[in-house]
């Protein structure tokens, strides 16, 4: 893995810093740790703080260690590894198969102020460079209680030109309107997304086994799936508080434009 590009030195050791997002459904702040090895920079750890599955490699160029992280026991990864790089440093590039950059570190320590400038700029990082997708809303909207869906047939989208139905899953708070879910039943890369301004999970479609990808939306819809996506898009209380009846009333006419806009873009 490449060094990242943001380079911190905290002693014997420096501390680098990059936010991916290219890699999908995921994204995240990778934080390495490099040190001098018999003269050559080596990259000793590696803390993958992604949303989706957060890990850590003890050794990447030795041994290559990847152990997860338990969001459930450990809270926010990106803090848990900060917290180690401060307090548990020497143990565990002493793992990793480095005991004298190890003894090092124990010797001289790191320093504390240059932790603190790492911290602040992991979370600079973190906030300023996550991905995240603002769709329109949809031509034709379709009121559920506390949710509503945007309906709209997109052409022309990406360098391959994909096309074809959009639905988007709104609902209100603090006074703005926020995307919930989006369903882009595009014709070359269909895929949908959990919480397009949240953690924007991007999932592409298996057409083999999902078949028509507007039918699996609809689907999901009517079998009152939509209640545990929106918890997964990161929107409990939304989720708690959907009125799975109004949805079932409002599929039938959004499910007649949906297919009316595919027929006539078709046409």
């Amino acid at each position: 893995m490449e060094k990242g590009d943001t380079v911190i030195n905290v002693g014997p050791v420096d501390v680098t810093l990059s936010y991916r997002k290219e890699i999908m459904p995921d994204q995240g702040l990778m934080v390495q740790v490099y040190g001098d090895v018999d003269g050559n920079d080596t990259e000793i750890l590696r803390f993958d703080c992604f949303d989706q599955d957060p890990h850590y490699h003890y050794g990447p160029e030795n041994m290559n260690i990847r152990l997860h992280m338990d969001k459930t026991t450990v809270g926010t990864p990106l803090g848990w590894t900060l917290k180690n790089i401060r307090t548990n440093l020497p143990s565990m590039v002493r793992r990793a198969g480095y005991d004298d950059l190890a003894a090092a570190i124990e010797a001289n320590g790191i320093d504390e102020n240059k932790m603190d400038e790492v911290e602040e700029c992991a979370l600079t990082k973190s906030r300023d460079e996550r991905r995240t997708v603002t769709h329109f809303r949809g031509d034709h909207i379709y009121e559920a209680g506390n949710i509503r869906f945007g309906v709209e047939f997109r052409s022309n989208i990406g360098a391959a030109n994909d096309r074809g139905v959009a639905i988007h899953v709104l609902t209100d708070h603090l006074g703005q309107e926020f995307e919930l879910l989006a369903f882009d039943c595009f014709e070359i890369a269909p895929h949908y997304h959990y919480g397009p301004r949240n953690q924007d999970v991007r999932i592409y479609w298996d057409t083999t086994t999902s078949g028509h990808t507007l039918a699996w939306t609809l689907d999901q819809f009517k079998s009152g799936n939509l209640a545990s996506m929106i918890d997964r898009a990161g929107y409990p209380t939304v989720a708690s508080n959907l009125d799975n009846d109004l949805v079932q009333a409002v599929v039938p006419a959004m499910e007649e434009k949906a297919w009316a806009l595919v027929g006539t873009n078709q046409q």
